[in-house]
């Protein structure tokens, strides 16, 4: 046998083993994090979905993808939410997944690193999140539900469940990114449907008992409730059916906890859509290159057991637009 062809065998060989050790090397399995402010169980409408996005592209959850779940359980105040930030970063995970806001704001402050994705957030811009909606410039990508630019829809079918709509009121804080732009569009819209808007600044507890003697000197008909924190829309549910008081909000999760009925973006769809990123991430491409994507997908909830606590007659037209009724 010739010195060529001994080396062709050896060389041959060679390439033979390292394929064969390297086919026999385990793939790395992706982790990704999940970080919510709010409770596992009120999330729960959610996961699932999450859950299926992830499925149709490819990964399941205890196969070949592992999902590190982490919920602050609804508590008002920051820490847990940081711990759970600095937590996850500790993992040294592939991709950190928000549910909103709040969750994004804890995991951009804990990492610049680790690829974020935001399943909604109303005003990412306005936020600090990303640079723009084209090209987000950092680490943080994913869904904005763009709840100021549904403001003139709210209103439309606010007018159309009270009918006798004259005076409105406008309750939130400009101080949210996002609701000085909502303010503009509600009372301009309000303006255009012969309605007169009354923005009513709601920040905390004691805001609302000035609130309350505005509502009484002006005879508000109705309310369009703008987008803010967990607890604040919680005490504005309360106070609308204190005062009977017709509103819209701008999350369905308003309307299930109590509140008349929502428009806005489909929540549940953009955490199916987060999935999407997720793969695009872990294939290789850039958060500061992936544009933020808008909601494709809205829901309009109507709460027929808060307009019998209230005294309103949901007119029927009205019923057969909503996509879910709660009884």
């Amino acid at each position: 046998m010739n010195t060529k062809m001994i080396v062709c065998l050896v060389t041959a060989a060679l390439l033979f083993n390292a394929s064969f050790a390297q086919a026999q090397q385990p793939k790395k399995i992706p982790r990704i994090g999940y970080l919510s402010i709010s409770s596992s169980s009120a999330s729960a409408h959610r996961i699932e979905p999450f859950r299926q996005g992830l499925r149709d592209v490819g990964y399941v959850e205890g196969k070949n993808i592992v999902i590190e779940w982490r919920f602050a359980e609804g508590r008002a105040d920051r820490l847990p939410g940081l711990d759970l930030a600095a937590e996850l970063v500790r993992l040294k995970l592939d991709v950190i997944v928000t549910s909103g806001s709040g969750a994004t704001r804890l995991a951009k402050e804990a990492t610049t690193t680790i690829p974020i994705v935001m399943t909604q957030d109303n005003d990412p811009v306005g936020n600090g999140f990303v640079a723009s909606l084209a090209r987000p410039g950092g680490n943080v990508t994913g869904l904005s539900s763009l709840s100021h630019d549904l403001s003139t829809k709210r209103l439309e079918l606010l007018k159309e469940t009270v009918g006798k709509l004259t005076r409105v009121a406008i309750l939130g804080s400009v101080a949210i990114p996002g609701n000085a732009q909502s303010v503009k569009e509600s009372e301009r819209a309000a303006t255009a449907l012969g309605v007169q808007p009354q923005y009513l600044e709601i920040n905390e507890p004691k805001d609302l008992d000035v609130a309350s003697q505005s509502l009484r000197k002006t005879r508000s008909d109705a309310a369009l409730v703008l987008n803010g924190p967990t607890n604040v829309q919680r005490l504005i549910v309360e106070f609308a059916a204190k005062h009977r008081l017709p509103a819209i909000y701008y999350s369905s999760n308003s309307v299930v906890t109590g509140g008349l009925m929502s428009y806005g973006a489909h929540v549940p769809d953009l955490d199916r859509r987060a999935a999407i990123y997720i793969d695009k991430i872990l294939k290789g491409a850039k958060p500061a290159e992936l544009p933020v994507e808008q909601p494709t997908k809205f829901e309009f909830v109507i709460n027929l057991k808060t307009a019998k606590e209230i005294g309103l007659t949901i007119p029927q037209w009205t019923l057969t637009k909503a996509d879910r009724v709660i009884r």
